[in-house]
C-alpha cells in the first residue's frame, strides 16, 4: 500500500461554496492539481456550467474558482491507497473542518463530487445545521452512470443559482 496526502484547500475569505472530493487520484498527485487526470470531466463540467472558455491552464482554472467564490478540497487528508480507486482507500484520516469552517465562516453551501465524500465527510465530520449539503453526480471518467450533458444539467441545477 501506498500512502498518499491530500492537498491543502484551495479557498479564500470569501468563498461561500466548497466542493469535496474524497481523495485526490494519482494523476492528480503526481501533476500536484486538483481533478488533473484529464478523464475526470470536473474542470470541463464547471466551465460550461459558469460559460467559460474551457483551459488546461491550472492556473487559470484556480483564478475561475476564485472569481466564483468556489473553494476546493477533500474530505481525507491521508490515506493508504494503490491506484485512484476510493474502493481501494485504507487506513484513512481526514482533514481539519472544525477549524476550517471557523477560518472560513462564509462557506454555506458544501457540494460533494462523489458518493464516497459525503460517505467519508459524514463518518468524520457530520453535517451542520447552518451548512446546506448536495451531492453532485461524480466527474469521475470511473463514473459512466451519467453522460457529461446529464452531470452537467444536475451541477447546473445545484450550483448556478448560488453563483
Amino acid at each position: 500500500m501506498f500512502m498518499k496526502k491530500a492537498f491543502p484547500p484551495l479557498v479564500n475569505e470569501k468563498c461561500k461554496i466548497l466542493i469535496l472530493g474524497t481523495m485526490p487520484g494519482e494523476k492528480s498527485l503526481e501533476l500536484q492539481q486538483y481533478y488533473g487526470n484529464k478523464g475526470n470531466q470536473f474542470w470541463r463540467l464547471l466551465f460550461t456550467l459558469l460559460n467559460t472558455e474551457f483551459t488546461h491552464d491550472y492556473d487559470k482554472r484556480k483564478a475561475l474558482l476564485e472569481q466564483h467564490n468556489i473553494a476546493l478540497w477533500d474530505v481525507l487528508e491521508i490515506c493508504e491507497r494503490e491506484g485512484s480507486l476510493d474502493s481501494n482507500i485504507k487506513n484513512e484520516t481526514f482533514n481539519d473542518f472544525e477549524s476550517f469552517y471557523i477560518n472560513y465562516p462564509n462557506i454555506k453551501y458544501v457540494f460533494f463530487s462523489s458518493k464516497n465524500a459525503a460517505k467519508y465527510y459524514d463518518k468524520y465530520v457530520g453535517r451542520k445545521p447552518d451548512i446546506n449539503y448536495e451531492i453532485l453526480p461524480s466527474p469521475s471518467g470511473a463514473n459512466a452512470t451519467k453522460s457529461f450533458s446529464e452531470k452537467l444539467e444536475e451541477w447546473s441545477k445545484k450550483i448556478l443559482p448560488l453563483i
